[in-house]
């Protein structure tokens, strides 16, 4: 690793530790917020789904724009705007104010995280990609681990504010060193395709909207059923137009390839089990056990502390092991963890009992993560890189959405906020959730191709994408 990679693997890694700190930070914060501005669990869902959805729906078009006017333009423009947005979060008086700049934060992001990863990518070499993702992912990791602590010492020290106060700095000493030590590289050049952009967010916003509201309208109402529908048709006809239009926002033969198409459904369920359960954790140990907002983030460690520790393992081993067997093993063992303390947790429950199955929940993501990674990244040639981090990352958020607003339903179906125990009851049943999506996870990840087999669909998505 040259000096000029080291300064790009750095700054890529601190700006998506930036981005991850601050949707991880807020979910030993959600409690506080709840009580302070008098936010029902639907408000709660959105400021975490604002952020995630408008992330999500923006990404691809966000790795054009950086393919097309250079991604390190796009990369500081977004830590800048997301600098001033996180600045308005923390001034929020209110529910409404609040998630509108968690919207505007994922705007943003939208622009950081993929071309961090894009920028990262385009640095190193393929026999270098592994063992530098892994690092990447272990100190983006970091966020997994500091955020509900950060989150729990600042809003039981100072105030739920001060969470998004501390991007603040970040991103001042990120935007002039981006400028000035990191390349300028660019993708192919494609026209916008900006009838993809209107089907994809119209359909994600339409079917979460939907979810979010069903428990509380009913699955019946006009205003559950009109945008639910309105939604699927949304996303059916973005995957015809995607197939037609001459250059598409996201190229529909790259998921002809078995990596691509596995590695980016696994993703998907991977971050569905990982969002879903963190907006919970927390919540569990402040709602239901009764800890501090401090002792909650601290509670987390031995779940959050693995990922920084196996993922650059994981990483630098990926090229002997291969992704297929570290994803299918990494999830297994989650599944397994969150079936455990869904089976073990209660109002009751012991904290040492809950920190086996803790532990091997993380070690299973640390492992699955970096693995998800390289088999869509190393499907494709490299000037479909930017195509291919945009929709692994679109992929990523829209799970991370999702696995929100179902594990809420859940939630709300078998418990809710009246009590400690209705809280446990709820926990335990989306846990459960979280668990199967975790299965399901590793189950998809069968799909992936073993080493020897995996020269056959990087050749078949090159060919294609030419």
């Amino acid at each position: 690793m040259d000096h000029r990679q080291r300064w790009v693997l750095a700054l890529t890694s601190l700006a998506s530790l930036m981005v991850m700190l601050d949707m991880l930070v807020v979910t030993t914060a959600l409690n506080a917020i709840r009580l302070d501005l008098h936010a029902g669990l639907a408000e709660l869902e959105w400021t975490v789904n604002a952020y995630t959805l408008s992330f999500a729906v923006l990404l691809m078009t966000a790795a054009a724009l950086g393919d097309r006017f250079g991604r390190r333009r796009l990369f500081v423009i977004g830590l800048a705007v997301f600098t001033v947005a996180s600045a308005g979060c923390a001034v929020a008086p209110g529910a409404g104010l609040l998630i509108t700049g968690r919207a505007i934060q994922g705007a943003a992001s939208a622009m950081v995280m993929p071309l961090a990863f894009s920028l990262l990518s385009a640095a190193f070499p393929p026999a270098q990609r592994g063992k530098a993702l892994g690092l990447f992912s272990g100190v983006s990791g970091l966020a997994t681990l500091g955020g509900p602590l950060v989150g729990g010492a600042i809003v039981q020290g100072l105030a739920w504010q001060w969470i998004f106060w501390l991007n603040v700095p970040i991103g001042l000493l990120l935007i002039p060193l981006a400028r000035t030590r990191i390349p300028e590289s660019r993708g192919a050049a494609a026209r916008l395709d900006f009838g993809g952009l209107l089907l994809a967010g119209v359909g994600a916003l339409g079917i979460v909207w939907a979810l979010v509201h069903a428990n509380t309208d009913g699955w019946g109402t006009p205003g559950v059923l009109v945008p639910l529908i309105a939604g699927a048709v949304c996303v059916a006809g973005f995957v015809e137009w995607e197939r037609r239009v001459p250059e598409p926002m996201l190229p529909m033969r790259l998921f002809t390839s078995r990596a691509f198409a596995a590695g980016n459904f696994a993703g998907f369920l991977l971050y569905a089990s990982i969002f879903g359960s963190a907006f919970f954790f927390a919540q569990f140990f402040q709602a239901g056990l009764r800890y501090s907002p401090l002792e909650a983030g601290l509670a987390l460690v031995p779940w959050t502390v693995t990922l920084s520790l196996v993922a650059p393992i994981a990483g630098a081993r990926m090229n002997r092991i291969g992704e297929r067997r570290l994803l299918v093993a990494g999830m297994t063992l989650q599944a397994a963890g969150f079936g455990w303390i869904a089976l073990v947790a209660s109002t009751t429950t012991a904290y040492v009992s809950l920190v086996p199955p803790m532990v091997l929940a993380g070690v299973g993501v640390s492992m699955a993560m970096p693995a998800a990674q390289n088999a869509v990244i190393g499907a494709v040639p490299p000037p479909m890189i930017g195509k291919a981090s945009g929709t692994f990352n679109t992929l990523r958020q829209l799970g991370g959405t999702f696995g929100v607003v179902i594990l809420s339903a859940v939630f709300t179906s078998a418990g809710g906020f009246g009590s400690a125990t209705d809280f446990g009851h709820g926990f335990a049943r989306a846990i459960a959730v979280g668990a199967g999506l975790s299965l399901a996870a590793a189950i998809v990840g069968l799909w992936i191709p073993v080493r020897s087999d995996q020269s056959v669909p990087v050749r078949r998505a090159t060919v294609e994408a030419r």
